[in-house]
């Protein structure tokens, strides 16, 4: 069966034919048959270089033979227990030496349950009930975080979603992303905030930026109104580094949540911080988390796996930096504005590289739409859209990042 076909099935079985929306690209998506590498081969026989890499997290690419060999040996002793795994203690042990502030952490099975478990005990930890998130941040789908961006520092929320009760929305607050004074105006106002959650690199709409700062600007101001920080990390984590954004811009936040890269490719997520607000998760307090599948023996063996590889060779990061800059080089001069950080690239089709929701909702996506096909015809996957970010991984060498270059020099003229 092509492509076109299987959609066509996949339409009268599967809301939008897919099961995640960002897939549902027009007219049809194309099928994955298998991947290797920096590489994916459709059911339709097409090879192309993949800049998506799912969204994030296969830093080292497709069917890395180590990460490979690890799932196969934990899938020879079974896949799920119910149990604690003696991997477990030996993953966590990594994982909160990576990152400053990080005493203990939960694994859990996603990104989304990652942010919504953090959220929960923020407001376990400081009795109190409203968070704050950016405008166009993303953080899941639970409904505390599916809230539309708003038009000023205090507008209340408004659901992004049916199905999201206002009454929930009510208590998510936006302020816009790189404006300091916007999140100390609202936070003068309202007492009842338990937390401000953001990715500290917006990743689901870029890579946006902060300003130069900016982090640390809002790190004081929470501190000073009793407010917990979040990070989450679940993209950035990994990505620009060990120890990710926070690392990379000297602050700490109360909470990390991670995800994507931690698992090496297989479902996971995690939350942490120190071990005062960490003690009160159950089963040790009284903010209820739990999950089936929280710890699953592969996927902690696929991260494991994973973070060893990447502390035995921290130099891959500069390698990642050095290609997407090579392609920025590409870019250059012509339409639109490429922005990249570490592996993270994306050119938004707009004068200057956009600093927040709004100045990214400018951009023009039509243009964005014309040069994600052309590049496709050329052999190079993008993410189907204006506001997800391009990714690089360890499997891009040096002749994958000469014809992507190449495709943008080509493509953007």
């Amino acid at each position: 069966m092509k492509s076109s076909e299987y959609f066509e099935e996949a339409r009268t079985l599967l809301p939008g034919g897919v099961s995640s929306p960002v897939r549902a690209i027009k007219p049809y998506p194309f099928y994955t048959a298998r991947a290797e590498g920096c590489r994916l081969t459709t059911v339709d026989s097409e090879e192309l270089i993949d800049c998506c890499m799912a969204y994030g997290p296969l830093l080292l690419g497709h069917a890395h033979p180590e990460i490979r060999g690890a799932i196969q040996d934990q899938l020879a002793k079974g896949w799920l227990y119910g149990t604690p795994i003696p991997l477990e203690p030996e993953f966590a042990r990594v994982v909160t030496g990576d990152h400053p502030g990080m005493d203990m952490v939960r694994f859990v099975s996603s990104g989304s349950e990652a942010t919504m478990a953090a959220i929960r005990l923020a407001r376990g930890f400081t009795g109190k009930k409203d968070i704050v998130k950016l405008e166009g941040g993303f953080h899941g789908a639970h409904d505390g975080v599916l809230i539309k961006a708003g038009s000023g520092a205090t507008t209340l929320g408004v659901p992004d979603s049916a199905g999201v009760i206002p009454e929930v929305a009510a208590r998510t607050r936006q302020v816009p992303y790189n404006d300091p004074e916007a999140l100390e105006d609202l936070l003068s106002k309202n007492s009842d905030v338990a937390a401000l959650i953001l990715e500290p690199v917006m990743g689901n709409i870029g890579p946006i930026l902060p300003r130069k700062g900016y982090l640390a600007d809002i790190r004081e101001i929470t501190r000073s109104k009793g407010v917990l920080l979040i990070f989450d990390e679940v993209i950035t984590g990994y990505r620009l580094g060990i120890g990710g954004a926070q690392v990379m811009f000297g602050v700490r936040p109360d909470l990390t949540t991670l995800g994507k890269i931690l698992g090496g490719g297989l479902p996971i997520g995690a939350f942490g911080g120190s071990r005062e607000i960490m003690s009160l998760v159950a089963p040790e307090g009284p903010v209820y988390q739990a999950g089936t599948f929280s710890g699953n023996p592969l996927s902690l063996a696929a991260g494991y796996s994973t973070l060893d590889w990447i502390h035995r060779n921290p130099g891959v990061y500069g390698q990642l930096e050095d290609r997407v800059r090579r392609i920025g080089e590409a870019a250059k001069g012509r339409e639109g504005s490429f922005v990249r950080l570490g592996s993270m690239f994306k050119h938004f089709f707009r004068d200057s590289p956009p600093a927040n929701y709004f100045q990214a909702k400018e951009c023009d996506t039509v243009a964005f739409y014309r040069f994600w096909a052309a590049m496709r015809k050329r052999g190079i996957f993008l993410p189907p859209s204006q506001f997800e970010t391009n990714f690089l991984s360890r499997a891009h060498g040096d002749a994958e990042t000469g014809l992507i270059g190449e495709a943008y020099r080509a493509c953007l003229s």
